[in-house]
C-alpha cells in the first residue's frame, strides 16, 4: 500500500464519483480504479459500492476512509516538520554564555532569534570559558559565547570575533592608585594579584602575564578565584588587586573602582564558537542572526574605550 493509493481512494470518497477524482487529481480515471481495486485486493474488503455511475462508500470504506484522511495528514505534518527543520525553523539549540563576556546586546540576540525562530527550543547554560569549550566538543552545548580557544582545538571548534574588550585595574575603593583616569601596567609592580583561575580562563589569565612580562616584572599572585565575581570580592576584601576584562564593571561593587590599562594590546577578545563539523540548520541560522547584527552599525565591533592619553615618567 502506498500514500498515492490513499489519496486517490480519498479523492473518489471526497468528490463522490472516479470522473471528478480523474478532475480533481488530473490523473485519469482508469488509472485511479485499477489503483483503488488494487487498494480493496490488499485490504480484503469492499470499500465503495460501484453502481450506475454512482459511487458511494461501504460501511467498512467509512471506517478506512477516517483512517486515510489521518494518514495523509501526518505524512504531510512530517513533511512540513521536515521541511521547517531543514530551514532552521524547528529543533533546538542550547547556548553557553558566561556573565562577564555578555552585554545588553546578548538578551536582545536571544530574544529576536526567539521572535523569528518560535518553534525553536532555546536553552542558556552559564559556564566559564574552559567548561564552555568542552562542552562544545561533547555536543553539551551547540554554540558558546566564550574567550578564544586554544590552539589545540582550533581544528575542532570554528570561531568568529565578536569584539575586543579592554582590561580594566580592579581596586580597593581606599586604594592609593584609586583616583587615577587610567594606569600602565608597570605602575601595578610589587602589588599582590588576584587572578582568575587559568583552568577556567586561560585567555585573560595568560593576558595579564604577558602584559606584565613586557612591563617587565612577574605579578605576586597572592591568590585564585574561579569566577570574576570571585576575583571581585578578594579584591573588596583587601586581598590584593585585580586585572579583569571591563565587562566585569557589572559585577562590582561600590568598595571597588575599575580602572582603564592604557597599555597597548590590554584587550581580550569575546568570540562566538561552535563545532566544526556540526551541518545544522538551527545553530546556521543563530549564527547567521549574530553575524548580521555584528556587521551592522548598532552593535560596537570593539567595547574598548578611548584610552586617555598622559604623560608618563621616563
Amino acid at each position: 500500500m502506498e500514500l498515492r493509493h490513499l489519496r486517490y481512494f480519498v479523492a473518489v470518497a471526497e468528490t463522490g464519483g472516479f470522473s471528478a477524482a480523474s478532475r480533481a487529481l488530473h490523473v485519469s480515471q482508469s488509472a485511479i480504479s485499477e489503483q483503488i481495486a488494487d487498494l480493496e485486493d490488499e485490504v480484503e474488503v469492499p470499500l465503495l459500492h460501484r453502481k450506475n455511475r454512482t459511487t458511494t462508500l461501504t460501511a467498512y470504506g467509512e471506517v478506512f476512509l477516517e483512517r486515510s484522511r489521518d494518514i495523509l495528514r501526518m505524512s504531510e505534518q512530517a513533511i512540513q516538520l521536515t521541511r521547517s527543520a531543514y530551514r532552521g525553523e524547528t529543533g533546538r539549540l542550547t547556548i553557553g554564555f558566561f556573565v562577564g563576556g555578555v552585554r545588553h546586546w546578548f538578551p536582545q540576540w536571544i530574544r529576536q532569534f526567539r521572535r523569528r525562530y518560535p518553534s525553536v527550543t532555546v536553552s542558556l547554560v552559564e559556564m566559564p570559558p574552559t567548561a564552555q569549550h568542552a562542552a562544545l566538543l561533547s555536543g553539551t552545548i551547540d554554540v558558546a559565547f566564550t574567550r578564544p580557544v586554544p590552539a589545540a582545538l582550533r581544528s575542532d571548534l570554528r570561531t568568529e570575533q565578536l569584539y575586543s574588550e579592554d582590561l580594566v585595574a580592579v581596586l580597593p575603593r581606599q586604594h592609593s592608585m584609586a583616583a587615577m583616569k587610567n594606569l600602565k601596567m608597570r605602575e601595578l609592580e610589587g602589588q599582590r594579584f588576584v587572578m582568575n583561575e587559568r583552568a577556567n580562563s586561560p585567555a585573560v589569565f595568560d593576558k595579564v602575564l604577558s602584559l606584565c612580562a613586557d612591563a617587565g616584572f612577574s605579578p605576586q599572585i597572592v591568590t585564585q578565584a574561579s569566577v570574576s565575581s570571585g576575583v571581585i570580592a578578594l579584591v573588596e576584601a583587601g586581598e590584593g588587586i585585580g586585572v579583569l576584562p571591563r565587562g566585569s564593571e557589572q559585577l562590582g561593587s561600590h568598595d571597588v573602582v575599575f580602572t582603564p590599562l592604557a597599555d597597548e594590546g590590554a584587550t581580550v577578545d569575546l568570540v562566538m564558537a561552535w563545532p566544526a563539523r556540526r551541518d545544522d540548520a538551527v545553530l546556521h541560522q543563530f549564527v547567521e542572526l549574530v553575524r548580521s547584527a555584528v556587521r551592522s552599525k548598532a552593535f560596537p565591533a570593539r567595547t574598548a574605550v578611548k584610552r586617555a592619553s598622559r604623560q608618563d615618567a621616563p
